[in-house]
């Protein structure tokens, strides 16, 4: 029997896809007659940025309502073309900020976007598009939201499969019975069925509904079956319930031959494995999952904030000092029942709490606890940072009890994320062995990711795994990342660049972010690896 895996392998080695629309074999009459079967769903692309440039399509009012929502991942995800960072496209057709003296330089060019875009607001044109692509060999791409920060939603020349329209349903089953009586699945609790693009805010509320978590991303405008899923997909649950493709019961997939299938534990299982973890928009479209639901449980948040009390050169020791120390305990922390996340910077261009630009932040959470409780745990690790903190340091923490998940999330993560900027990232699991077995190692990578003053490097730390995390690589139909299972923090480092950067200075950053930082924290945790999303 030929398997789903197969038949999409099989299509990618056939041969090599057009590297544009016009190298290829669709014709304009061809063109017209995809159109006409998806009953004028075929949008060629016009980026929304055209109204600031020259031309017929010059509209002031509208080039300013673009600039102003340029952050906002939103406006991006309902633009059949346009993603959250455009530099993954090469930057093209950017708004224009004429309030503030900016003028147009050039024309609007297309750039890296998709030529074209199916509105798949229905799985038959999703399964046209797909067929259209292969048999006019065209390079294909699968958008949703447009949230990957790799870039995976668009590409140069390219035919754009736009399933953010595809809203065939939210479907709640109090006992999960798999969609063809699949017995090698033994969850019987409650799952939600996601028909469609929907996004993690959408599920979170029909959760809400019923007092049930459900595992999805810590940014409400993320999408829930694409890149998120696909990769792994972390959340501020993720430590108490497991990573977001494990939570998948069931999917449903259109393959590179156009055909709906099934994917569970019984049926495609090497396709059920890959779409968990293996990559978004890899292996099929995913059109449909059925995922885990939890009871929800009462939430003691812990927020705590460290800044220097002078100038960062005079105690730059005592910083790197604490920041260590608060690594080093994450892995009791995690198994005392903490998770969340954190950032930190030494040079930051914009202050990161408490209006200070040098420091460290974390939001962590314990769930079905006590303030007393999480005290408790967490007061070792205090007592370990009061020596960097009487004279150079000051530090302030605050706990927060919820009645609810819902209410925690709504509190401390559910915001939208500012979108639109040009960053390079490098990132590293870090385990036990990484954290706790040499400490001054330890100091001297953070040192390293820090960077200097010019720099302005900012760390990201998510704090999610172990619990199910770990516990979940029993699953053998788990595709994701082994090293997730030894993992406490995914740690992810990031350097920024204005609009209009020269080239050579972008060069010089990544440069700096694989071989130097990325090599530090590579050299700290040589047995792991990193997280593909991010």
């Amino acid at each position: 029997m030929v398997s789903a895996l197969h038949i999409l392998i099989s299509y990618l080695i056939s041969e090599i896809a057009c590297a544009s629309l016009s190298a290829c074999n669709a014709d304009n009459a061809s063109w017209d007659a995809l159109n006409q079967s998806l009953s004028g769903n075929l949008i060629a692309t016009a980026l929304p940025a055209a109204v600031c440039y020259p031309g017929p399509q010059y509209n002031a009012n509208s080039c300013a309502s673009v600039d102003a929502e340029w952050s906002n991942s939103t406006f991006h995800a309902e633009d059949p073309t346009s993603i959250d960072y455009p530099q993954w496209a090469g930057s093209p057709c950017l708004p224009v900020n004429a309030s503030a003296g900016q003028a147009a330089v050039g024309s609007c060019e297309v750039g890296g976007y998709p030529r074209y875009t199916v509105n798949g607001s229905n799985i038959t044109h999703i399964s046209e598009g797909v067929d259209f692509a292969r048999t006019n060999n065209i390079r294909l791409v699968v958008k949703d939201t447009g949230h990957d920060l790799l870039g995976r939603s668009t590409g140069y020349g390219s035919l754009n499969i736009w399933v953010h329209n595809l809203k065939l349903g939210l479907d709640f089953q109090q006992s999960y019975k798999s969609s063809d009586g699949c017995i090698k699945t033994t969850w019987t609790s409650s799952a939600f069925q996601i028909r469609g693009g929907y996004v993690w805010g959408e599920v979170y509320a029909e959760a809400a509904k019923r007092n049930l978590i459900v595992v999805g991303g810590g940014d409400p405008s993320v999408s829930c079956l694409g890149g998120w899923m696909q990769g792994g997909g972390h959340g501020p649950a993720t430590h108490n319930y497991g990573l977001g493709a494990d939570q998948v019961l069931e999917a449903q997939v259109v393959l590179a031959n156009g055909t709906l299938v099934t994917a569970n534990a019984c049926q495609n299982p090497d396709l059920f494995f890959a779409i968990r973890g293996g990559g978004g928009g890899t292996y099929g479209i995913v059109v449909s999952t059925t995922i885990k639901a939890y009871p929800t449980t009462g939430v003691i948040s812990q927020t705590l904030s460290i800044i220097p009390l002078s100038t960062i050169n005079a105690i730059s020791n005592a910083l790197f000092d604490a920041i260590s120390v608060l690594y080093s305990e994450f892995p009791r922390l995690s198994e005392a029942g903490y998770s969340g996340y954190g950032s930190w910077t030494t040079h930051g261009f914009e202050p990161i709490t408490r209006n200070s630009t040098a420091g460290y932040v974390h939001s962590i959470a314990i769930f079905n606890s006590s303030i007393n409780d999480a005290k408790d745990v967490f007061n070792h690790t205090l007592a370990k940072l009061h020596p960097y903190t009487s004279s150079n340091l000051s530090l302030l923490v605050t706990y927060t009890s919820y009645p609810n998940y819902a209410t925690y999330y709504a509190a401390e993560s559910g915001v939208q994320q500012p979108v639109g900027s040009n960053a390079a990232l490098t990132s590293r699991f870090l385990d036990r062995k990484a954290l706790t077995s040499n400490l001054t190692q330890l100091k001297q990578t953070l040192r390293i990711i820090a960077g200097t003053a010019d720099q302005a490097t900012s760390i990201n730390i998510e704090f999610v795994g172990g619990g199910p995390v770990a516990s979940d690589q029993i699953d053998a139909l788990s595709g994701v990342n082994p090293a997730w299972r030894d993992a406490y923090v995914h740690n992810i480092v990031a350097r920024g660049w204005a609009d209009g950067t020269a080239a050579s200075d972008i060069q010089a950053i990544r440069n700096d972010m694989t071989y130097v930082k990325g090599a530090a924290m590579t050299q700290l945790a040589p047995d792991t690896g990193c997280y593909m999303n991010e």
